[in-house]
C-alpha cells in the first residue's frame, strides 16, 4: 500500500479528517457513503461504496439487453466509472473513469437529450460525437449514477426516451427496496 504521509488524529467522537488533496484525488465529494474494512493486519481501508457496483453483474446483464432492443450503445456509470457498457464502444470505455464534464450530468437530476451532432467527453482522454440520451439514476434523493443511450449516426427517438426512463426508474425502485 502507498504511503501518503499524512497524518490525523481521532477526534472524542471517532472522526477522522481525510485531507482535500486525497478527497479530491479519489473524487470523494461532500455525501458520498464510504465503505469501511479491516484486513488480517490490522489495516482499516475506506473505499467508495457504489450501489450500481454492488450489483454489476446484474447491471451488465441489463445493459446487453438494452443494446439488443435498441440497437445503440448503453452505458452505465456510477459516480467515478463505467460499470457496464454494451456497443461497440465496450472494449475501450469499461471500468474507466467518468469525465469531469460526464460527471457534470449527475447533478441535472432529469433526462437530457442531446438532438444534435455533439462532442461529449465520456472519460477524460476520449471525446465521443453523435447523439446522446443521458438520465441520471436518483435512489433515496442521492443520483448514483447514469443510464447514457449512444448513438453515432442516428437521432435517437421518442421510444428511445421512454425506455431510459424505464430503466432508471426500475433501478431506482430495485435500489430502494
Amino acid at each position: 500500500m502507498k504511503s501518503t504521509g499524512v497524518i490525523r488524529r481521532i477526534d472524542e467522537l471517532g472522526r477522522i479528517v481525510i485531507p482535500k488533496e486525497i478527497r479530491k484525488t479519489l473524487r470523494i465529494h461532500d455525501g458520498d457513503s464510504l465503505e469501511i474494512f479491516t484486513d488480517n493486519n490490522d489495516n482499516i481501508i475506506l473505499s467508495k461504496f457504489s450501489s450500481l457496483g454492488k450489483i454489476s453483474d446484474y447491471v451488465i446483464n441489463f445493459s446487453k439487453t438494452i443494446h439488443k432492443f435498441l440497437k445503440h450503445d448503453v452505458i452505465i456509470t456510477d459516480t467515478d466509472k463505467i460499470i457496464a457498457i454494451d456497443g461497440n464502444l465496450k472494449k475501450k470505455y469499461f471500468n474507466k473513469e467518468i469525465s469531469s464534464e460526464l460527471a457534470t450530468y449527475l447533478k441535472t437530476r432529469e433526462l437530457t437529450k442531446i438532438e444534435e451532432v455533439t462532442a461529449l467527453k465520456i472519460i477524460n482522454d476520449e471525446i465521443l460525437k453523435g447523439y446522446f440520451l443521458i438520465s441520471p439514476i436518483i435512489v433515496e434523493s442521492d443520483t448514483i449514477g447514469l443510464l447514457i443511450i449512444y448513438s453515432e449516426t442516428e437521432e435517437l427517438m421518442e421510444i428511445d426516451s421512454k425506455i431510459i426512463q424505464f430503466v432508471t426508474s426500475f433501478f431506482t425502485k430495485y435500489l430502494e427496496d
